[in-house]
Parts: structure tokens; C-alpha cells; sequence
């Protein structure tokens, strides 16, 4: 019996170190990681909305989550917006990053992540795609052509832009 405690408070002990050495690297690995997700989010930013020199996050009242981003030229003027937008495709969520101007004409899309179907699914990330959503309508996206074979993924993908640019659209109103 004294053996069976025996081992467990060294299991114990183990594991506490364990926990104390994670615990650790987590702290120093933490600035780092949050640096190089900043980084990366400014790099979308910029690739959606290129001609924006800086950014300013709009956060929610409520949950302090950002809800989407002023864009600003150099002379701090509004040039535009920036938002994710997220919808179910065929097998996965597809989150997009979307860049429009004030009159709610897109500039770019970037998709972010994605799981759909490798070889079909997939083709919603390619510049082909992509493409057709510049210079389109973020309310309609007449102009914007579903890929044969792939169709759910990139209408689930446009409906979540239209959608989002809706909701943002009116936000923006009332913020004035």
C-alpha cells in the first residue's frame, strides 16, 4: 500500500514539473506568437486593401471583438473597409477577408481558411477565382462566376461576402 502512494506522488510530482515547464515556455513564447499574428493579420490587410497606409480596428461594445477595419490613405482619410466574412461551404467554414471602399465596391478578397474538397472545393483560394470579386458590387456580386465542379464552396463563399458587407454596411451607417 505505501508503494501505490509512493508512486503516485512521484507521478505527481512529474507531472507538476511537466505543468511548471509548459506553464514557462508558454510565457516566453507568448509575445512572439502574438507578434507574428499581428504581422500576419497586417499583411492580409494590406493584400485586400493595398493602397491603405494604416488600419484602425472597430470593436463591438459588447465583447471587445473586432468587427472590422477602417483603411486610411496618408493623409488619414477613410478610403475604405475591411472585414472577415465566414460561411459553410461543402465541407468546412470558409473565412474571407474582404477589402471595399465607401461606395461598397471591392477592392480584394483574401481567403483565409478553408477544408473543402482537395482538387475541387480547394479552387476557391485560387487567383482565378479571387479575382472576379474586384472591382464587383459587394451587395450583388453579379460579375462573379461559381466554379464548375466546386459550385457550393464558392457560392457559400460569395453569399458569406454579401452577407457580412450587408451587416457592415449598416454599422457604418449608424456610426455616422
Amino acid at each position: 500500500m505505501k508503494e501505490i502512494f509512493r508512486f503516485g506522488f512521484i507521478l505527481a510530482f512529474i507531472c507538476l514539473i511537466a505543468a511548471g515547464l509548459l506553464a514557462a515556455v508558454n510565457v516566453i513564447t507568448a509575445p512572439k506568437i502574438l507578434a507574428q499574428a499581428l504581422a500576419e493579420e497586417q499583411a492580409a490587410l494590406k493584400e485586400v486593401m493595398p493602397q491603405a497606409s494604416k488600419f484602425i480596428a472597430v470593436k463591438s461594445d459588447v465583447d471587445e471583438q473586432t468587427l472590422y477595419y477602417k483603411a486610411f490613405d496618408d493623409r488619414d482619410k477613410i478610403i475604405g473597409f475591411v472585414f472577415k466574412a465566414a460561411g459553410k461551404g461543402y465541407s468546412s467554414l470558409i473565412q474571407t477577408l474582404v477589402g471595399v471602399d465607401p461606395k461598397g465596391i471591392i477592392s480584394a478578397i483574401k481567403v483565409l481558411s478553408q477544408n473543402e474538397t482537395p482538387g475541387l472545393g480547394i479552387r476557391i483560394t485560387e487567383k482565378k477565382f479571387t479575382d472576379q470579386f474586384k472591382n464587383q458590387d459587394s451587395s450583388t456580386l453579379s460579375g462573379v462566376q461559381a466554379i464548375s465542379g466546386a459550385t457550393v464552396s464558392s457560392r457559400a463563399l460569395m453569399k458569406s461576402v454579401i452577407k457580412k458587407a450587408q451587416e457592415i454596411e449598416g454599422l457604418i451607417k449608424n456610426e455616422k
